[in-house]
């Protein structure tokens, strides 16, 4: 039985009991059965699609913090060390490095370029890092690096979608919302997947963190970095939380006649989503609040002022949320698409994001979170080995790219795989967008190839019809 038919059984169990209890009962029993059925509704699936729920298998981790660096961070100068790229700079590539290669925008001969940034080793295992990540280099036995992600997709948006949902089509669940749909969410007052955003967003928008075709309480929900979190989360002048409970137990009243009729999924999670914009009004003004922090942590994480916008005050959030019971936390920052200006965008890149990125690693160490909550960094694609925008810039390249997880069961102080000299193609150990997926869903408890919704008469996961765990990865 799929998660579907579970989903839709324990909704037609809990639809009898409910007609039992309301129907059966007289007079204090019927009393009684109500408040029974009140706190028995905390626990229904059928009433509340984000309560929590058991995976395939035990699991190493169950939170996840993706950390998604949009625009494609250049593997060359952060990640993957290439003397032989400096030693060749300004040369055509070889010839037969090129057969059946297609760039976004150059020309494939164009003159290669060699790396901007010195590179050395740092921490026990040895990992080689630029020395535009410093805050890194102190996390680097904590780090899984791995050097050679593959994906189709050649520009941002349809890799962006791919990297988040495992297609390149609109449409498709995404990571986070697969998430959710499997194992639910730990917190009663905010989002079981929340959105956060700094710099300019993404180019594959919404699709990055949509929920597709599952039910929509399965969706990544944006948090506002200025004024409320959500909009029109405060009550508008005249109503107070009286008038707007009773309004609410109204329209929850309708809607529960419907679904009662229906069964329709989507109307157990508008019942959900208003009382969660209820709740809400409460628990997000509290989240955001950073004046609960102590300077060390803000010094920490390299925030200045708490109430300005800045991926590092996501950083910090995402960790008072995953405090706070949330399954799933995505901070996008677009800003990596140095097609030109190489150096000093990389490097300024880097100093938005380095030391929050490695504090936020480092804090869930400190609270015990760390060992069960998966954290990813990295963007859509890399950058090619050759020269774009005069002498200082590098185009699209999806044949290797760099990203690092850290967390729940994956293998600390290690790097997998390793690209060519120039680091053009893959040498050892592919890991395909599909392969990344599967091993996530791994570590949070799932057989990716069972984790499913029919949805137009077929059964459709996050994998497609690809996928293998990379085991190497795991502790």
């Amino acid at each position: 039985m799929n998660m579907t038919q579970q989903l839709q059984q324990a909704r037609a169990q809990d639809l009898n009991r409910r007609w039992f209890l309301r129907d059966c009962g007289v007079g204090l029993a019927g009393i009684a059965a109500g408040s029974l059925l009140a706190a028995d509704a905390k626990l229904s699936a059928a009433e509340n699609p984000l309560v929590p729920r058991q995976p395939h298998f035990p699991a190493k981790a169950k939170r996840v913090i993706y950390i998604f660096q949009a625009g494609a961070p250049s593997h060359l100068e952060l990640f993957d060390n290439k003397p032989e790229l400096t030693k060749h700079n300004g040369q055509l590539p070889p010839a037969e490095l090129l057969k059946g290669y297609r760039a976004a925008f150059i020309n494939p001969n164009s003159a290669l370029l060699g790396p901007k940034f010195k590179f050395a080793r740092h921490g026990q295992c040895g990992l080689e890092l630029s020395e535009v990540l410093p805050h890194t280099a102190k996390i680097a036995d904590d780090i899984c690096l791995i050097r050679t992600m593959q994906t189709e997709a050649v520009n941002h948006a349809p890799a962006q979608i791919m990297m988040n949902s495992g297609s390149q089509q609109f449409g498709r669940p995404s990571f986070g919302s697969w998430t959710t749909y499997g194992l639910g969410s730990e917190s009663a007052d905010l989002p079981g997947f929340v959105v956060l955003t700094s710099a300019k967003g993404t180019s594959g928008g919404a699709s990055n963190y949509g929920c597709g075709f599952l039910p929509t309480m399965y969706g990544g929900t944006p948090f506002r970095s200025a004024g409320d979190p959500v909009l029109y989360l405060s009550n508008p002048k005249g109503i107070d939380s009286e008038t707007q409970r009773a309004s609410l137990d109204a329209l929850n009243r309708l809607n529960d006649l419907s679904l009662q009729s229906t069964s329709d999924p989507e109307i157990a999670a508008r019942i959900q989503s208003y009382e969660m914009a209820y709740r809400l009004q409460t628990s997000a003004p509290e989240l955001m609040d950073l004046g609960q922090e102590s300077q060390a942590t803000l010094d920490k994480y390299g925030i200045k002022t708490p109430k300005d916008p800045s991926f590092a005050r996501n950083c910090l959030l995402a960790r008072r949320l995953v405090e706070r019971g949330v399954r799933f936390v995505q901070l996008f920052h677009e800003a990596w698409d140095q097609h030109g200006n190489l150096t000093a965008g990389v490097k300024q890149n880097a100093l938005d994001t380095d030391q929050a990125s490695a504090a936020l690693v480092t804090d869930l160490k400190e609270r015990g979170l760390l060992q069960d909550t998966i954290v990813i960094w990295g963007g859509e694609f890399g950058r090619t080995p050759m020269v774009q925008g005069g002498n200082d810039g590098r185009d699209h390249h999806n044949r290797c790219f760099s990203l690092w997880l850290a967390g729940g069961g994956l293998k600390a102080g290690h790097v997998h795989g390793q690209t060519d000299e120039l680091g053009f193609n893959v040498a050892t150990d592919p890991v395909h967008v599909h392969d990344l997926h599967a091993t996530l869903l791994h570590l949070l408890g799932f057989d990716h190839t069972r984790l499913t919704f029919r949805f137009q008469g077929r059964d459709y996961r996050l994998t497609d019809v690809h996928g293998q765990v990379v085991k190497q990865i795991l502790s």
